[in-house]
């Protein structure tokens, strides 16, 4: 019998979790490496320093906010895998382009640390958090409906729905707190995190 090459291809799950965490442990990584301790010869005293401490603190902000949203994006695609019995090439594309969004957010997050007053800034910042939203549930409609996954018949509705629910409800609420930057940009930057650490550590609501 006959096959084409796309049928063939991508069929080792294995490989895409390992470059998935590799992925996101770079991308972890990089985001430290945007902050530099102040050195100047003008510092000598706890004062100067201080001050000079302070300066940094937009970068500071961002990283925390950059390190949950890592966080929380790997949770979410390792809870997918983890209902994912096997893959192929369609699903290995649509989970490489998640990874381009995952190591595009370094850069987004020090955009918006030299920039932190800039709407436009947080704007950038805020499609990146969209695309990973989007690709992540893409990945999971896929998966689940081209028969990838292997869940219990009597949890595949609930689980679908659970999956799906998170996505949506996040992008939502990042969305308004991204809205909040035309009123002011460090309310904005604020709300996003109190939403992440509810996401992170469930106090609100512990069904989303």
């Amino acid at each position: 019998m006959n096959k084409s090459y796309n049928q063939i291809a991508g069929k080792n799950k294995g490989r895409i979790e390992a470059i998935s965490d590799g992925v996101f442990a770079v991308a972890l990584t990089l985001l430290v490496l945007d902050i530099k301790v102040p050195v100047s010869e003008a510092i000598k005293t706890e004062g100067q320093l201080f001050a000079s401490f302070c300066l940094i603190t937009p970068k500071l902000l961002t990283y925390f906010l950059s390190f949950m949203t890592l966080g929380i994006f790997w949770t979410g695609h390792t809870t997918q895998f983890n209902y994912f019995e096997k893959s192929d090439r369609n699903l290995n594309w649509i989970c490489l382009f998640f990874l381009m969004l995952i190591s595009l957010l370094p850069f987004t997050t020090a955009l918006l640390s030299e920039y932190i007053h800039f709407k436009v800034a947080l704007g950038f910042y805020w499609l990146n958090i969209l695309l990973l939203g989007l690709t992540l549930l893409l990945q999971w409609n896929y998966a689940y409906k081209r028969n990838l996954t292997s869940i219990p018949q009597n949890e595949q509705e609930a689980i679908n729905k659970a999956m799906r629910r998170r996505i949506i409800i996040s992008q939502i609420l990042y969305a308004f707190g991204a809205s909040l930057c035309f009123v002011n940009i460090y309310l904005s930057i604020g709300v996003i995190i109190i939403i992440q650490l509810n996401f992170a550590i469930p106090i609100i609501n512990r069904r989303i």
